[in-house]
């Protein structure tokens, strides 16, 4: 059994925040194996490796004897998180939310124990409150606390509308807490007003509060905006293991510590020993983000499919070769009076970009090559007969054959 100090330092490393740490020294001196929540909202399929830095820290605490409560919010998806928005999240159908959980579960299961994993979805308590038991539950709460949040007194400041079932979501996931006596709940830095929600509700019923344990969010593979899909700078957990190895190539070496403690399966030891070697320039910075790739790569596809994919990425980056196995694409041009085929829409049509506008940034940037060339600047259409049988690539690490 780990002394509370081991586990203290497995808890808090990769700069998670406890509030209160006295209380969390006084659970954990209890002995027992302690109840752990992370509740998700299921609001996108797919997911990346930002959404699973609370999972990889779940695992830690399954790993040292501790019991995990999965809550997926199909109920509280309803009305929609609005942790750092500045507007009204668009409502989503059950069915959507029905989609998006079951991918999300399927999803969470590669970094989280199954066996050591209580699943449980809110609406099994929330659906069928009582209006009586609705208002039981937001008279816990005041106006002026809910806009104690950020969002919502910057919202209200700037006469930003707020509606008004907003306000039912941190006191709705306050009550989840209540519901499975949570001695500790898992979030990002973003949502640490709606862990605290759920501390003040279980003081007001009577129980042991929560102890809130945040953790950082996640920056990109551009170095400086949190990782989302919408800004293009993510590594999907689903990415194929070639495609995440080089993604994971192309971090900036200031953020490798951050995705050790973050992201990978080393103990926090073993990430000391790479950062002194790192600042002392023992060990090189390249060597060092390879083994990053390689852990990251392993944990979702396995060792076989991570030494693939560093061989395929020396292939591409060291050697200088075309990648193995490019797709083939029968591709139909549309061409024009003077025998160009106008790009954008071509590269979006065999996936090499999600829309017109992405696939011009793409050739602006020097990003889009046919055979090996570039096209320059504002360069939007191609003469049809060099696209028969042509190698066409999107940025370094996507490629296809037009046949």
């Amino acid at each position: 059994m780990l002394t509370i100090d081991e586990q203290m330092r497995i808890i808090t490393s990769g700069n998670a925040t406890v509030v209160p740490k006295a209380a969390l020294r006084e659970k954990l001196a209890s002995g027992r194996s302690l109840k752990v929540k992370l509740g998700v909202d299921p609001t996108a399929p797919d997911l990346h490796l930002g959404h699973a830095v609370p999972l990889r820290k779940l695992r830690q605490l399954q790993d040292i004897g501790h019991r995990v409560i999965l809550i997926i919010g199909d109920a509280t998806a309803l009305i929609g998180d609005p942790s750092g928005r500045n507007s009204t999240r668009p409502p989503l159908s059950p069915d959507e939310i029905a989609a998006n959980a079951q991918t999300y579960v399927d999803q969470a299961y590669k970094l989280l124990d199954e066996s050591k994993t209580e699943l449980r979805y809110n609406s099994e308590w929330l659906s069928p409150l009582t209006l009586e038991q609705i208002l039981k539950l937001t008279a816990q709460f005041t106006v002026a606390r809910i806009l104690e949040r950020d969002d919502f007194s910057q919202r209200y400041q700037s006469e930003r509308p707020i509606s008004l079932h907003e306000f039912l979501y941190p006191v709705m996931q306050a009550y989840d807490s209540v519901v499975v006596a949570a001695d500790i709940e898992i979030g990002g830095n973003d949502q640490l007003f709606n862990l605290l929600a759920g501390r003040e509700l279980m003081e007001k019923q009577g129980m042991s509060p929560q102890v809130c344990l945040t953790l950082p969010l996640l920056e990109g593979t551009d170095g400086h905006l949190k990782m989302s899909k919408s800004y293009g700078n993510y590594i999907g957990i689903t990415d194929e293991p070639a495609d995440m190895f080089g993604k994971l190539m192309s971090i900036p070496d200031s953020l490798m510590e951050r995705y050790f403690h973050l992201a990978s399966t080393l103990t926090p030891d073993e990430i000391d020993v790479i950062v002194a070697g790192l600042t002392s320039g023992s060990l090189h910075p390249n060597a060092c983000k390879r083994r990053l790739a390689a852990n990251i790569v392993s944990l979702y596809w396995g060792e076989d499919a991570a030494r693939t994919a560093e061989a395929a990425f020396d292939r591409v980056f060291k050697d200088h070769n075309l990648p193995a196995n490019i797709p083939e694409i029968s591709a139909d041009f549309d061409v024009d009076h003077d025998g160009l085929v106008y790009m954008p829409p071509l590269l979006v049509a065999v996936g090499l970009a999600a829309s017109n506008g992405e696939a011009r940034r793409l050739v602006d940037n020097g990003g889009v090559k046919v055979n090996g060339q570039a096209l320059a600047k504002g360069a939007y259409k191609l003469e049809a007969q060099l696209l028969k049988g042509a190698v066409i690539s999107a940025g370094k690490r996507k490629f296809v054959k037009l046949i």
